[in-house]
């Protein structure tokens, strides 16, 4: 069957897992009943602290067939899911469902745990290194579910995610329970996704390395929510919280989409006193704030809030007044980390209120401007940002649909060829955000409106920006270097791709 934009999806994956296929960003109008967890009480005089990983996996009552989850606010310097899961293996607990928010690099050793049985089923954001590499080829039986950050917290809420145990990462925390990022000497700011699965799961444990008296406060996570408290030895290095796809550029090109994409928003219409705005991952992406700080002093302009991912230039401008508020719901550096604790105006929101589509509300709803990257983009304006030229997994889904879909201005900045790749392509190998949510693409050599936008194309007309048909940058990419050859596919399905709203958007083949 194919969907609502021409992605094939195999009819007995959609019988066998009760799919629905996608069919619009907003076509899907449900009411919903939000799931609820089982609750144990806890009297006065009992505790919480249990003395080790192994004690706490037994207290929890974890067993065969249980979904257990995790955050990643540690990104690449986390160490919980690779402790708790090898101790789940020595126990000898098989057939679970991981339901990390995202898994990167360091998170290699699940490979093992993969092949031996323990993990057999995997819904994440995203999947980075050996891994995702070792998924592509057809390492699991089942496919992984991606979902969107706010996907996720949807799929939470409405039961299609039923967390048995939630194993969460604390760089600060009390007896009871209370817990927060904000400070310890693995600070990482916000728990955005964390606090989500700290409401739902029907057993909650907070591990950390900074067991503070009671009471922790003010605390992400509520002693109401928590089951159990374990201290550890460490449960990460903050410095792999900075890495990847987060780094600061000073690669030329990027800087010139940048500057590219600073011109466009400035002739939007959309940049006058009050907007808001969200920069996404990605070198060029994260530079677009440097350069937008610029303008907004020279042109007298405060943002009324930024969202998202938060950095350090975001903190830079709110500490400068330049915006007012900031909506965090994941620190990409240690300055944003350490902010939290110290700038009353830089508040730590959970993922549901940041972007489920199912909620009756959510921030991105009130972005004026987000602006994304992209490994590939089509002539539908269509963008991937999961698997790359090879056709491997190596990105996360993250909030990209979700911020376009909310926008009122979604731009895509991307260079035209990525190392001899062409960028802009006649179909994108993986469809994470639908083209119907992209108005514009920023590259290095020109700017492409989304036909649907007409007015913006008179604005930058005006402006003199360089614009092009996006049929013109392809042509430029191929000219360059030439057409490349196609990715070769097993007929394994390894990934099944969530829109937002829960249908499939598309499917992820194993690469021969």
């Amino acid at each position: 069957m194919k969907n609502v934009i021409n992605r094939e999806i195999p009819d007995e994956i959609i019988e066998k897992n009760a799919l629905n296929v996608y069919q619009g960003p907003f076509a899907i109008e449900p009411t919903i009943r939000q799931h609820g967890p089982k609750v144990t009480a806890v009297k006065p005089g009992d505790s919480k602290l249990v003395s080790s990983i192994e004690e706490i996996i037994k207290k929890t009552g974890l067993k065969d067939g249980m979904t257990i989850s995790f955050h990643h606010h540690f990104r690449n310097g986390d160490y919980i899911v690779n402790m708790v899961v090898d101790t789940i293996a020595k126990m000898g607990i098989k057939n679970l469902t991981l339901a990390s928010s995202s898994l990167t690099n360091i998170h290699a050793s699940l490979i093992e745990h993969i092949k031996n049985g323990v993990v057999t089923n995997i819904t994440t954001s995203g999947l980075r290194g050996e891994l995702a590499e070792e998924i592509s080829r057809g390492l699991m039986k089942n496919p992984v579910i991606i979902r969107s950050h706010g996907g996720r917290a949807r799929a939470i809420e409405a039961g299609d995610i039923k967390i048995d145990v939630a194993f969460l990462g604390a760089p600060a925390a009390d007896e009871y329970g209370n817990a927060s990022g904000a400070v310890g000497k693995a600070v990482c700011g916000s728990l955005g996704y964390a606090k989500i699965d700290a409401q739902y799961a029907d057993k909650v444990v907070i591990i950390t390395d900074n067991l503070v008296e009671y009471p922790n406060l003010p605390a992400s996570i509520s002693q109401k929510d928590v089951d159990y408290v374990v201290a550890v030895e460490e449960i990460g290095d903050p410095s792999g919280i900075a890495s990847g796809a987060t780094r600061y550029t000073k690669n030329p090109r990027d800087l010139l989409i940048a500057e590219n994409a600073k011109k466009a928003i400035v002739h939007s219409g959309y940049f006058k006193d009050g907007f808001s705005f969200q920069t996404g991952t990605g070198g060029a992406s994260l530079a677009v704030a440097r350069f937008i700080r610029k303008e907004m002093i020279d042109k007298g302009i405060t943002a009324s809030f930024a969202l998202g991912g938060i950095t350090k230039p975001m903190v830079e401008m709110l500490e400068e007044g330049l915006v007012k508020s900031l909506f965090d719901v994941q620190c990409f550096d240690l300055v944003a980390a350490n902010s939290i604790s110290k700038n009353d105006n830089h508040v730590e929101i959970d993922a549901s209120l940041y972007a489920n589509p199912h909620n009756k509300g959510a921030v991105v709803n009130k972005l004026d401007v987000v602006v994304l990257s992209a490994l590939e983009i089509d002539t539908d304006f269509n963008v991937n940002v999961i698997t790359g030229s090879d056709g491997v997994i190596r990105g996360a889904s993250g909030g990209h649909c979700d911020t376009a879909a909310g926008s009122k201005l979604t731009m895509i900045v991307a260079p035209l060829i990525r190392g001899r790749i062409p960028t802009v392509v006649d179909k994108v190998s993986h469809v994470i955000t639908p083209g119907e949510t992209v108005d514009v693409l920023v590259t290095d050599r020109g700017i492409a409106v989304n036909p649907k936008r007409q007015d913006l194309v008179e604005k930058f007309k005006q402006a003199n920006l360089p614009l092009y048909d996006i049929e013109k940058l392809r042509d430029l990419a191929i000219n360059t270097v030439g057409t490349p050859d196609a990715i070769e596919y097993t007929d394994q399905v390894v990934g099944l791709i969530e829109y937002r709203d829960g249908t499939i958007i598309d499917v992820i083949k194993a690469i021969k």
